[in-house]
């Protein structure tokens, strides 16, 4: 399936400067780049089966080609999805994140028995990954799952001077991680500019964003979906070959660090009148901050447009649940939408599951009770 899908997209040439506006890549630095990412994260041999999606977009001749030289003997793609087509015409929105973009790999997967679906947004700057449960069902991996998953994988290589990085939207997970092992982490600004920017910290050994967005390597001093696609694989064939799965790294986790449950709202207002209605609600909550969200108490109230510590000023605002976890509240910087970021953080116990099940019931609370004090009209 690869090799016809390679045939009917043709080959994608690079050329030299053509204009002063852009410049064509050389070969030569894509196979300096190939080398580098298989050095770090090519297992030799796996027969980990992965269906593979580049979403209509430019990853699907590169990531492939990576994963047979790893060693991945078995990788399947979806062919109407494989060659570069700007109208995207078997999505209704080409982005990982949104239901049924997923629908076509998925069924891939199904019908070739894998064990590993990937897919890279259209530029191939992110990733997004499923597995199968244990009950046999195939599961999408939050964002801010697989940053866990490769923050582990990249927190046992770490070194002196190493470092890693998250925002301030994402789950607070990997900077206890990064605590236990002794391993600075960057809390910064929302969007990847601002996680390359720890690179001044030390060596960036590992940086991600919730929404998809992972930097694996330090070479790259930006989001890559295509070398955090070949990192994922590599987490899976090396859990594989000790008899685990991606699910077992995951309790392990959350046993050892908390339960980290989230979930984020978005509230949508249409132009021209949405940007002054964005700001009247963000007026209106930060001179009344709620007290308590879900049954939890809001303990502190951080107004972001001040700045926060080493953070320059943003709009937003940080609430507080104490140990229970937070809020975080923002016009998106992208959209006419307001987004409430919610995490809640719970001890595992003795019975993982139930911890769970009780944190994610409180994330639901915390939700609704936003939906009213964030109300847009």
């Amino acid at each position: 399936l690869v090799e016809a899908a390679m045939a009917t997209a043709g080959p994608a040439t690079l050329g030299e400067r053509t204009s002063e506006r852009h410049h064509w890549v050389s070969e030569d630095l894509v196979e300096e780049y190939s080398h580098h990412v298989l050095e770090r994260f090519a297992p030799g041999h796996s027969d980990v089966r992965i269906a593979y999606t580049p979403l209509h977009g430019v990853g699907g001749s590169l990531v492939t080609d990576l994963l047979y030289r790893a060693g991945y003997s078995h990788v399947h793609v979806v062919p109407e999805q494989f060659a570069p087509d700007g109208n995207f015409p078997t999505v209704a929105f080409p982005n990982p994140e949104e239901p049924g973009a997923m629908d076509l790999v998925l069924a891939l997967a199904r019908e070739r028995e894998c064990d590993l679906v990937i897919a890279n947004d259209p530029d191939a700057d992110r990733v997004s990954v499923a597995v199968p449960d244990r009950g046999g069902e195939w599961r999408q991996l939050r964002g801010d799952e697989v940053g866990w998953l490769l923050g582990h994988q990249a927190l046992t290589q770490c070194g002196a001077g190493d470092v890693v990085a998250t925002t301030i939207v994402s789950s607070g997970l990997l900077e206890r991680m990064a605590r236990a092992a002794h391993v600075p982490c960057a809390l910064t600004l929302t969007g990847f500019k601002w996680v390359a920017k720890a690179n001044g910290l030390g060596r960036l050994a590992f940086g991600y964003e919730e929404a998809l967005g992972y930097g694996v390597d330090s070479l790259v001093g930006d989001k890559d979906g295509v070398s955090a696609a070949l990192a994922f694989a590599r987490l899976v064939h090396d859990l594989r070959t000790t008899g685990r799965t991606v699910w077992d790294l995951l309790d392990d986790l959350e046993t050892e660090f908390g339960v980290h449950a989230g979930a984020q709202l978005s509230l949508r207002v249409a132009p021209p009148a949405g940007r002054e209605i964005l700001e009247t609600v963000m007026d209106r909550v930060r001179a009344t901050p709620p007290g308590a969200l879900g049954g939890l108490a809001v303990t502190e109230v951080i107004d972001l447009e001040r700045g926060w510590g080493d953070l320059p000023p943003t709009e937003g605002l940080w609430w507080s649940l104490g140990d229970a976890g937070r809020v975080v509240v923002r016009p998106s910087g992208t959209e006419p939408k307001l987004k409430a970021y919610v995490e809640v953080v719970a001890d595992a116990g003795s019975d993982l599951s139930a911890a769970r099940r009780r944190a994610q019931d409180t994330v639901s609370r915390v939700v609704e009770d936003l939906r009213s004090l964030l109300a847009l009209v």
